[in-house]
Formats: C-alpha cells, structure tokens, sequence
C-alpha cells in the first residue's frame, strides 16, 4: 500500500510541475521577440505587410495562400462567348482587361477564342454579360484585342514580366474551363519550363513554333486566353495551348506577357501585322516525297535544314547566290532545322532587313546576303 500511494504522488507533481512550467514558458514568450514576430508574418488584417487592392499593386503571400493574389485579379478576367450567324455559341474562352483609357476597355484573348466571330460577348465576374467589338487579331501571334466600353467593367489586371520569374515559381490561372458552368475557376502550380518551343499547326500552315513559357497549373478547353499570373496576381504570360495525349498531364503553354506587348499596339489600332517575305517555296529536307517530286536528291548524311524548292521572281532571294536544292541551315546564325524554326526566326524581322543565310551546297557551306521583301 505504501509504495502505491508514493506513485500516486509522484505522478501528482510531475503533472503541476508540467502546468507550472507551461505557463512560464508562456509568460516568456509573449514578452519576447520570437511571439511579436510571429503575429507580424501572419495574415492579420492589422499586418503591415498586408495591402489592400485599391491601396497597392503589392501582395505579400505569407501564409501559403493565394487568395488575395486571387482577388487582385479575379474581376478583371472575363469569359467569352464566340458567336456564329449572331445566336449560335461556337466556342468559349477567356480573356482579361489590361488597361482603359478614357472612354474605352481593352481586353486580351487568343486568336483562336475570336476567330471567325459574328459576335463577341463577354461574362464579368457578377455574370452581366456585354458585347465587345474585336479591333485586331493575329493567326501567328495567337493574340487579339477586344474593346469594350470602359463603364462596363469591373476591374483592370496589374501586367507584370516574365522575364524576371524563375523555375519553380508559384503562378495561378483564372478562366472557365469547359465553358460557362466552371466560369471564374482558379488553379495553380509553378513555372515548369520557360522558352519552350512548341510545334503549332494553323490553319494556313502546319509549319509554325512558337516559344512559350510552361506551367503545371491545370489547363483545359475554355482557359484560353486567361491569364498565367505569378503570386503577387501580375500577368506573367496568356494561356494558349496544352498537350493532349493520354499519357501527358498537365502540361499548359503560355505567351510570354512581354512578347505580346510588344505587338499590342498594332492590334489596338486594327493594323495587320506586316511579315517580310524571303521569296521561295520550301520543303524540310526530311519530307523525301516532296523533294523528289521537285526532282531533288540530297546526301543521305542531310536530315535537317530547309531545302529551297523554287524561287519568287523580284525577291530578295531572287538576288541572292541562294539557287534551287540549296539547303538552308541557318539565318543569321540561328539554326533552322526545318520549315517551321525558319519562319519563326524571319518573322522577328522587318520588310526592308537584310539577313544572312547560311546554307550547304555540294557538300559546303556558304553565306548570302537577302533583303527582305513584303509577304503578299
């Protein structure tokens, strides 16, 4: 009986001790550095570290959420509704409005969103849904420009760079997935990749590249256009397109924020976007069909480049040493080792520049000089 009672005791202090001790650790920590700056990396509304919308551009994501990133932008991004014959919706997508003036909206899209619209409608945040007029569009950018009266939006979206975000860095998207049922949906990932070069097929080519960023952040049908934004809510890229095969996941590309600014402006003012021309027609030198029906045969260690099929008459090319059968490695010593990487790099040019192709004949290589010319 002895020994029992002393146990009894002894768990008896050992349980005020644990009590005593608790508390003065408590006493310790509120009058220390270590509690104060606990509250002010939190998400308290009284944190200086925290900015409201209308106060700043600047969020400060501390507590592992997005969601005032989130609010930031939500109301600047619109779904749209691609109308045929004015009452039949053909397709949805997404868009966001990037600045107003005094009168006037702006908001940016794909391309393929509006192609081919009768009408354009957009769907704001509260469903009210508005009219808008498309002042210029561009099949290669994958970009368009839609204008709507200024009184009828809610919000505008803060433009950021990409150029500046790294791999592994947190980005979000907001669009409506599948359409007007998941409008308004927001999911997130990171950065995955960033100057990925990605084949396109279009509709007045299958020969085209585009250089895109990459994200994991979930991607479908109707979040074209959307915005890819980092986590203080900056557009740092425009939705565009997703791999679709059975064994990839989530794999979305984006249009670098800065590559389409740099075009804006053209297709603000509804001008097309003026492309030079080299002045031939082409074949990759691995479509064998072709080149043989053109009667060319090039060596068998040949398996990448563009071979000249035939030259337009008063071109550049026309003026150049570049002759039928000649295979075009590069353009100012960028590599082309087909159609596609050759158009994307003469499409950084202006009509009237002159560039130097590199390219192999008789088993050498040689350089001329070509004066680009307009693409008509």
């Amino acid at each position: 009986m002895v020994r029992e009672k002393r146990n009894s005791n002894l768990i008896i202090y050992l349980f005020v001790a644990f009590i005593l001790g608790g508390l003065l650790m408590y006493v310790i920590a509120i009058n220390t550095d270590v509690f104060q700056n606990a509250s002010v990396t939190g998400n308290s509304s009284n944190s200086t570290n925290n900015t409201c919308r209308a106060c700043s551009n600047t969020v400060i994501v501390n507590d592992g959420s997005l969601s005032a990133s989130v609010e930031k932008a939500y109301d600047a991004v619109m779904m749209i509704r691609n109308y045929k014959n004015q009452d039949t919706v053909q397709s949805t997508g997404s868009g966001f409005v990037y600045k107003t003036d005094s009168k006037y909206a702006y908001l940016m899209t794909n391309h393929h969103v509006v192609e081919g619209a009768s009408k354009i409608t957009l769907i704001r945040s509260d469903d009210e849904e508005i009219e808008g007029k498309v002042l210029g569009s561009d099949e290669y950018l994958d970009l368009a420009v839609v204008r709507l009266d200024k009184k009828d939006i809610i919000d505008t979206i803060a433009i950021g760079t990409s150029e500046k975000s790294k791999l592994g860095d947190t980005v979000f998207t907001i669009g409506s997935p599948l359409g007007y049922e998941y409008r308004g949906t927001v999911t997130d990932g990171i950065l995955s990749g960033k100057d990925r070069e990605v084949a396109v097929s279009l509709s007045s080519t299958n020969d085209w590249i585009m250089k895109v960023l990459q994200t994991n952040a979930a991607v479908n049908p109707g979040n074209s256009g959307g915005p890819l934004l980092n986590a203080q809510g900056e557009v740092i890229g425009i939705i565009s397109l997703k791999l679709v095969e059975t064994e990839v996941e989530n794999m979305g590309f984006a249009i670098p924020i800065e590559y389409a600014m740099s075009h804006i402006e053209s297709l603000e003012k509804g001008e097309a976007i003026v492309r030079p021309m080299l002045g031939i027609s082409m074949a990759n030198a691995t479509d064998t069909y072709k080149l043989y029906r053109n009667g060319i045969i090039l060596d068998d260690d040949i398996t990448s480049g563009v071979v000249v099929v035939e030259i337009t008459s008063n071109s550049g090319a026309s003026k150049s040493d570049i002759k039928k059968g000649d295979v075009i490695t590069k353009l100012n010593d960028e590599p082309t080792r087909d159609v596609a990487y050759l158009r994307y790099e003469l499409y950084k040019y202006n009509v009237g520049d002159t560039i130097t192709l590199t390219y192999l004949r008789d088993g050498k290589e040689r350089t001329t000089k070509v004066k680009l010319t307009e693409y008509k």
